[in-house]
This record gives structure tokens, sequence and C-alpha cells, in this order.
């Protein structure tokens, strides 16, 4: 069994005025490879923003020791988002005649092309060793009926053959009478569920229930924040875990690793280094801190 724990993302600007960084941690690579010295796992959020440039993938490729293992968001479109028009790559940006796309109102061929990029931007993170899952997170509106499965689906055939987690945003997923159907629709495609600690208070919320689908089993942990319904990002992800949830997820994660090679645990908490204080308590659960050296 193998449990790694890390973050969503490493470079946010509440992290970066926050003095997690140690002084003169100042380019892209020094942060990486100081992240990398903390922790054995990170999660790569900005590609859910924009796919990244060849170049960026070559620095986490350099930066990054032996050992690593990095998870990369999808692209926000390919898991059917709204998605800003301007974040397409800037040949694909003629002809789209909208400030906003999903995947129902994007042109034919679109959603295919980025798919093709998306495998062409992360084939060199594969051949290094470093990619590990993909993480495939879907919208609230994405429901557990023939629409949304469908959707799934050929997200998750997309995806093929990078190893892919997915995360739900809507309990109908979990419902009694369709968790059956959910879990054997990731089995089909050896993707793994991706078991979500999130606030319950509010329509549609997905319950914190585990389950292993795949050989590799995930646990996002995002938080109670009273805003997640209404605030900005930064208020619906601030939070600062307690000692006691901490170890009760410590305890899930071991549950899971019983039916799983490994399993990842990313914090998605802000600001001013909440996540990376939560993740380290984890870490130490875990894999005690040590040089880098012995830990990689």
């Amino acid at each position: 069994m193998r449990i790694l724990t890390g973050t969503a993302g490493w470079v946010d600007a509440s992290l970066l005025r926050s003095g997690w960084y140690p002084p003169g941690t100042r380019t892209a690579a020094d942060r990486l490879r100081y992240y990398a010295s903390q922790f054995p796992l990170v999660e790569a959020d900005a590609p859910y923003y924009a796919l990244p440039r060849a170049t960026t993938v070559e620095g986490w490729i350099n930066a990054a020791p032996a050992g690593f293992t990095m998870d990369v968001k999808a692209y926000s479109l390919l898991t059917g988002h709204g998605t800003r028009a301007a974040t397409l790559p800037a040949d694909l940006r003629s002809g789209v005649g909208r400030p906003w796309l999903t995947g129902a109102t994007a042109p034919p061929g679109l959603l295919a092309e980025l798919w093709r990029r998306f495998h062409q931007t992360f084939e060199p993170l594969q051949k290094s060793g470093l990619l590990g899952l993909v993480l495939l997170q879907f919208p609230p509106n994405c429901r557990a009926d023939a629409a949304g499965r469908a959707w799934v689906q050929a997200a998750l055939r997309h995806c093929e053959p990078l190893s892919a987690a997915v995360e739900f945003r809507h309990g109908s997923w979990l419902e009694p009478e369709q968790q059956a159907r959910t879990w054997k629709l990731l089995r089909a495609h050896n993707a793994a569920y991706v078991c979500t600690d999130m606030p319950q208070s509010h329509p549609g919320a997905v319950p914190p229930l585990l389950a292993v689908t795949a050989d590799r089993a995930v646990i996002r942990l995002h938080g109670h924040s009273h805003a997640w319904q209404r605030g900005g990002k930064e208020d619906r992800y601030r939070y600062e875990y307690s000692a006691a949830e901490l170890s009760a997820w410590a305890e899930r994660s071991m549950l899971l690793g019983d039916s799983a090679e490994e399993v990842h645990i990313v914090v998605n908490t802000c600001c001013a280094g909440a996540a990376q204080r939560a993740a380290a308590t984890l870490r130490d659960r875990f894999q005690p801190i040590g040089p880098p050296s012995a830990r990689f």
C-alpha cells in the first residue's frame, strides 16, 4: 500500500505571500523543487484553466525529482464546465462566436481536437514517469441520468490510455439506486472514483462515501466553508482542517488502501498555506519528513 499526500496546486498567490516557500525561492522551477522536497504528490490544477505550453510541462519534468507523482486536472471544457473562449488555444478561438462555451455549445470537432492536444501536451509527462492520474471533475449539472452517463463515458474514452480519476459534483451519482451503475461505469474504464469531503448543507452535495473502482483510489479534501455556494473561489475553499478531521481522513485512506494499490490524498483548501499545513499533517502520518534524498 502506498499513500501519497499533496495539494491542489503549488503556486497560488496567497501561498506565495504566506512565507511557506523559503526566501529566494522565486522561479517556477525552484518552487516545484522545494514543494517536491516536502510532498510526494501534487495535483497540477492550472491545466483546468488552459492547456499549458510544451515548455511549461518540460519545466515540470526538469524540476521534479525521481519518484515524484503529478496528477493533472483536465481542461474545463473537456468535462463540460462553462469555459471562457479566451482560454482556448489561440488558433482555435476563431469561429467560436461566443465568449463562453460548454460541451453542448462547442463547435463540431472542437472537443476532439482539444483532447488530441491534451494528449500531445502531457505525453512527455507520461513518458517521464511523473504522470499519475488525470482528474476528470464534472460540474454539478452533470447528473446520473442518460445524458450525464453518456458525457462521462465519452470523456473516459477520450482520456484513454491515460489513467483517469472521476470526481462528481452532484450527489445523484451516489444515490442507492444509482451506485452500482456508477461503479460499473468507472470500473469498465479502470477509472478511480474520487472520494470527496465537501460541505453537505446544499442540494446535490456529494457525500463522503468511500469506494475503490480501480488500482488507485483518490481522496480530495475541499473543506467545509459556509460560502461554498455563493462565495468567490478563495471564500469557497477557505478552511483549516482540525487535527481530529485529518486523523479521521487518515483512517479512511488506510481503509481504501486495503483494496487499492495506491491512494492519493489531495488537499484543496486555501488560503495562505492551509492546504500545505493539512497535507503535511497527513504526510507525517504515513511518511515522516526527512531529507529529500531519503524520501525519494
